[in-house]
């Protein structure tokens, strides 16, 4: 009998890519790329919508609980959100 296979959990940062405001945002996904490119294209949130956006930071988890609340976490930490930033030329 087959074991499923185990799924991952992504938390990840997304940076804008264009010359207006830096802006960060993030999410949680189990297809980094697929999720990455649904941003791009305008069909990913609201608030990313407009702009071209490329991944900062990723971290895996091993449920879907865990990545939530690490969202949660991040999107609360300005601190490292804006580290990110500074290190990636902005």
């Amino acid at each position: 009998m087959r074991k499923p296979a185990k799924r991952k959990f992504f938390v990840y940062l997304l940076r804008t890519c264009d010359a207006g405001r830096p802006m960060t945002y993030v999410g949680w996904t189990t297809d980094i790329d697929a999720r990455l490119g649904k941003h791009n294209a305008g069909t990913g949130a609201r608030t990313t919508r407009g702009r071209m956006w490329m991944l900062a930071h990723s971290e895996t988890h091993k449920t879907r609980e865990a990545a939530m609340s690490r969202e949660w976490h991040l999107k609360r930490d300005r601190k490292f959100r804006m580290k990110l930033r500074m290190a990636n030329g902005e």
